[in-house]
Order: structure tokens, then C-alpha cells, then sequence
């Protein structure tokens, strides 16, 4: 019988081996309840608070990939709702949903090499990567199968104010449950689908995550879990609370329960590690009911949740863009589709011209 010090030496043995020591930030977790209802949470930690923005987006907008060489053009088929992060008139898109119920969360992986650029492909900078997937896409097994044609290439746009590279890996789920990951790895695409990947973090890679959660399923979990904040550790606490949520007795407590989990996934405010300052406190949460199409938004900062109804929006082309900006000390509460107000459509940042 292998003793449970053993075990704990094990764990770390293991952490060792797959180079476990540069893990990042942010936690994704999906849960399709018995009645069919999926429900996507995510948590976004870094350790910079960009000024941030919940925006509308109609269907017809003509946009661009913002490469130099040969970017990507298309017109939105659905429209959605994005978080926006800005900085410097830098915007990227980092979360969102669209009107069909297609999510895409942007998280960062220190291992992605998006290798050297192909002007064969249509460039895609990272900053729309998100928003392209919900502009195309009506479920996971269509981008999957578009993505697998490698006609496509994600370009890097650096992180304003920021000494790390814009490594991102993209996870993307759907009404159905379904769930994919995307990563960028030897300058290759990486496509990991299968409604079994609920749950994602950051480094190591995902295959990684997926042997030391093989691990971790041998041990169980009731009487030990990891319990740092590091990106292995909230993959093996985010998986084993998901699997244990109950079915809810109320809509509120399946939306509160999915909430639970990526809150226990999510970092306190404190200071930053001086050697890994990307491992950081959460700075804010979003829960994206697929089924019914809500979208819920919480800040670490703001004493209220806030959430957006995409039944209720209008979508048509030439409908036009609506922005809400969420500042520091916002007060909002509940429903604020009617805070919406019109706005220019966003300006998403731009590839570098010297990039390579």
C-alpha cells in the first residue's frame, strides 16, 4: 500500500518531470447538467488590470485578420458578446459567446511556439482570434474541422506593458457540450476535441494536463487535493469539484454552482510571485449559460455580478455595436442589456509590421 506521504512525494515527482515549474494563470471549466443545460465558467489572473468592456456585435461586419501579409477577411455570420481588454488603444477580445452558443476563451500557455510566418496562410492576429471563432462558428466540430484544414495562421500581438510574449492557447465549447483546445505549439495547430475536456488551466500542455489528471483519478480526492494556485494544481481541483457538483434544484443554483467551482479555481488578491508575476491574483470571472444564452460577468473589484441576455439583444445586420465600459468602481447589477449604449465598432489591436 503506498502510504500517503508517498503519495504527496509522488505528486511532486511527477510536477518535476512534466516541468510543471513556469505555470500561468486562468482556469475554464464546462458542465452539461442532466437536463441537457451546458454552462461554460472561466477565470482570468494576471498581473496587470486592463480596463475592460462588455461589447455587442451584430451580424454582417466586414473585418480583417491585422497581419501586414495577407490577412484573413470575412463578415460576421452570428453576432455575439466579447470581453474586451485595452490598453494603449490595444484591444483584444478574450472571452465572449455568440448568438448560437458557441464560447471561446483566450488563456495563456508559455509553451506555444506559433512559429515563423507563413504568408501562404491567412494571418489571424491574436487580439480577433476569439472573435473570429464566434463570428464563423455555429458549433465546436465546425471550427474544429475548418481549423484542421490549416489555412490559418494565429500571429502574435504583443501584450501592452507587458515583458511576456503573447502565448495564448484558445479553448472553444457549445451548446451541445462539446469542447475543443487549441494550441500553437512547434509552429504547428494542436487540436484537442472531445466533450470529455471540460476542464482547462494553462501550462503544461494539455496532453500533460490530461497524465497528470490520469494520475490524480488513482488517488481520488476526498481526503487530498493540490491546493497551490499554480496551473496544475487548479486543473486536478477544477476537475474533481466539477465532477461533484449536484444537480440544482433552481436555475440560480446551477449558474451559482458552476461559479463555485471557478472560484475555488481562482487566485486571491496578494502579491505577486517576484519570478512569476503572470501567476496572479483573478481579476474577473464570466459564466456563459449556452442553453438559455446568458452571459454573466463578475469582477474581483465590484460587489455585484452583472449579466447580459442574448435573446433580448438585436443581432440583425446594421443593428449596430454597443459597448459597456466596466471601470474600477463599477456598480452595476443584474440585467444591463439596457446599458448598452452605441458605440464605434472596436478597434482590435494590429500585428506589427515587423513581426516575423
Amino acid at each position: 500500500m503506498t502510504t500517503f506521504k508517498q503519495k504527496i512525494l509522488l505528486t511532486c515527482a511527477l510536477a518535476g518531470i512534466l516541468g510543471y515549474s513556469n505555470a500561468n494563470a486562468c482556469t475554464r471549466v464546462i458542465h452539461t447538467f442532466k437536463n441537457g443545460d451546458v454552462v461554460t465558467g472561466r477565470s482570468m489572473d494576471w498581473y496587470l488590470r486592463y480596463p475592460t468592456a462588455l461589447w455587442k456585435f451584430p451580424r454582417g461586419i466586414k473585418r480583417e485578420g491585422l497581419t501586414p501579409i495577407n490577412p484573413a477577411h470575412w463578415v460576421s455570420k452570428y453576432g455575439s458578446v466579447i470581453i474586451s481588454q485595452t490598453s494603449d488603444n490595444q484591444a483584444a477580445a478574450t472571452d465572449g459567446m455568440n448568438e448560437k452558443g458557441v464560447v471561446a476563451n483566450m488563456l495563456y500557455l508559455a509553451e506555444t511556439k506559433y512559429g515563423k510566418r507563413d504568408p501562404k496562410k491567412s494571418g489571424l492576429a491574436s487580439s480577433i482570434y476569439v472573435q473570429f471563432l464566434l463570428d464563423n462558428f455555429a458549433t465546436v466540430d465546425e471550427a474544429v474541422q475548418f481549423l484542421k484544414k490549416d489555412t490559418l495562421q494565429m500571429v502574435p500581438v504583443p501584450i501592452p506593458n507587458s515583458k511576456f510574449l503573447p502565448t495564448m492557447h484558445i479553448s472553444i465549447s457549445d451548446a451541445s457540450g462539446d469542447s475543443a483546445i487549441i494550441e500553437f505549439l512547434q509552429g504547428k495547430v494542436v487540436i484537442h476535441h472531445s466533450k470529455k475536456y471540460q476542464v482547462m488551466t494553462n501550462s503544461p500542455t494539455f496532453d500533460e494536463q490530461l497524465a497528470l489528471m490520469a494520475y490524480w483519478d488513482t488517488i481520488g480526492g476526498h481526503k487530498f487535493l493540490p491546493g497551490t494556485r499554480n496551473s496544475p494544481d487548479r486543473f486536478v481541483r477544477a476537475t474533481f469539484y466539477n465532477r461533484l457538483l449536484p444537480e440544482p434544484k433552481t436555475y440560480r443554483e446551477a449558474i451559482a454552482s458552476v461559479l463555485s467551482v471557478v472560484r475555488n479555481a481562482s487566485s486571491p488578491f496578494g502579491r505577486p510571485d517576484p519570478q512569476k508575476p503572470n501567476v496572479s491574483s483573478t481579476l474577473w470571472r464570466t459564466v456563459a449559460d449556452q442553453t438559455h444564452k446568458i452571459y454573466f460577468f463578475e469582477s474581483t473589484i465590484a460587489p455585484n455580478t452583472i449579466w447580459v441576455d442574448l435573446k433580448k439583444l438585436n443581432f440583425q445586420k446594421g443593428s449596430g455595436t454597443q459597448v459597456l465600459e466596466i471601470p474600477d468602481d463599477a456598480n452595476f447589477n443584474g440585467n444591463v442589456n439596457k446599458l448598452l449604449q452605441e458605440s464605434k465598432t472596436l478597434q482590435f489591436a494590429k500585428v506589427p509590421k515587423n513581426t516575423k
